[in-house]
């Protein structure tokens, strides 16, 4: 028998969206066509509740699952044979395409849904027919409804039925571009790339901003970042990451500002410098890998400094993190094991001994006046940016 496989995207949050749900599901839509432009035709459409991909002939549907399962707003993604809306035609599709699998494991499960109310056997009927003739063609296999080796899924729709065993799951959260855009501080580290993804998860569109020190930060740095880049574009499809040309600013603030006073100094340029490049960028926000009490200059106090130094709002999504969830995190996604390679970012440069912890919003301000010609700095530091269009890795 010809098995014809699609794959089915079911997406959750989405639902909830009453009458704006077709605005997110037609933005999905979009997102999987970027994921999957490049891999071989495939017919994409909605219908109940769920999302369809038909690849042509010859695409590696190993591939295509894989790609989906970074694309936020999906919950799961299933591999499934399309079977005749009959029967005897369901049965026979379940032995083929999911008998090796109950085999293998011996105890099994059915599971049906049927969205087609049409249909002339209920789901208790559809699971004690597919089970029976699984028994009955599979030697040692056992159904075991508590705790079985495999399941076999059964969906009756209005134009098929689809028969399956297991499913991917996806990344959850909002489709990239329901949720407006903003500029992410994106550092060498491990925390920055974790925050991107967080609120790309929410639908936010990034753009990133790199602060770039040469000749005290080497140009291993800025490949490093470059790849977080790369690799964050494998759940946005597609990012620009602007590098800022730091060194003269640097430099201003240690020569001018008291030492204890240089990381919040440094910290409050780097917003003031990341608003700009975000309102010519059509952002609404900023997005940090702050977490609250982490270092220094992530105190409450400290954290308040940064935050005047600018207009628009300041998302933090790693704030009551502590360091062992945001490292679970960034393993998951891919971004640890190159936030930890020993290329120092421009936030270690002239790093100071004794930091202050507990800072005045008044001395800090005073001491950031001592830096002359401030704005000026700033337009020749954007004025140099150079931007690079992130691909997924």
């Amino acid at each position: 028998m010809a098995l014809k496989e699609i794959i089915l995207v079911k997406y959750g949050e989405i639902i909830l969206k009453g009458l704006n749900r077709p605005i997110f599901e037609n933005i999905l839509i979009r997102n999987i066509k970027d994921a999957l432009a490049n891999i071989g035709e495939c017919r994409i459409y909605k219908t109940q509740a769920a999302i369809y991909v038909e690849p042509a002939q010859g695409v590696d549907l190993d591939t295509v699952v894989l790609r989906l399962s970074k694309v936020f707003g999906i919950m799961s993604i299933t591999r499934a044979c399309v079977a005749d809306k009959d029967l005897e035609a369901v049965c026979k599709t379940a032995l083929t395409y999911c008998g090796a699998q109950v085999e293998q494991g011996r105890t099994f499960k059915v599971e049906a849904k049927r969205s087609d109310k049409k249909f002339p056997y209920k789901s208790p009927q559809i699971c004690a027919e597919v089970g029976g003739y699984l028994l009955s063609h599979i030697d040692g296999a056992a159904v075991d409804v508590n705790d079985p080796a495999s399941i076999v899924m059964v969906e009756v729709r209005d134009y098929a039925a689809y028969v399956y065993c297991g499913k991917t799951a996806g990344q959850g959260g909002l489709p990239i571009g329901t949720g407006g855009r903003a500029c992410l501080l994106l550092s060498g580290g491990i925390d920055s790339p974790v925050a991107g993804y967080m609120m790309a998860k929410r639908g936010v569109e990034l753009e990133a901003v790199n602060f770039f020190s040469y000749p005290y930060t080497s140009e291993r740095a800025r490949e490093k970042v470059v790849e977080l880049a790369s690799i964050l574009t494998g759940y946005t499809s597609r990012m620009r990451l602007h590098i800022v040309p730091f060194t003269e600013i640097q430099l201003e603030i240690r020569d001018k500002c008291p030492s204890e006073h240089l990381t919040l100094v440094m910290r409050r340029l780097m917003m003031k410098i990341s608003e700009r490049l975000a309102l010519q960028n059509n952002c609404d926000a900023l997005i940090t890998g702050e977490s609250l009490g982490q270092v220094a200059s992530q105190t409450m106090k400290a954290l308040h400094v940064t935050n005047s130094a600018v207009n628009m709002p300041v998302f933090r999504p790693l704030i009551g993190m502590d360091k062992n969830e945001i490292v679970s995190i960034a393993r998951r996604i891919g971004t640890f094991e190159t936030s930890i390679l020993p290329y120092e970012d421009c936030c270690t440069v002239f790093t100071p001994k004794h930091p202050t912890t507990r800072p005045e919003l008044g001395r800090i301000i005073a001491s950031e006046k001592l830096i002359a010609d401030t704005d000026e700095m700033i337009s020749r530091a954007i004025d140099g940016i150079q931007t690079v269009t992130v691909t997924p890795k």
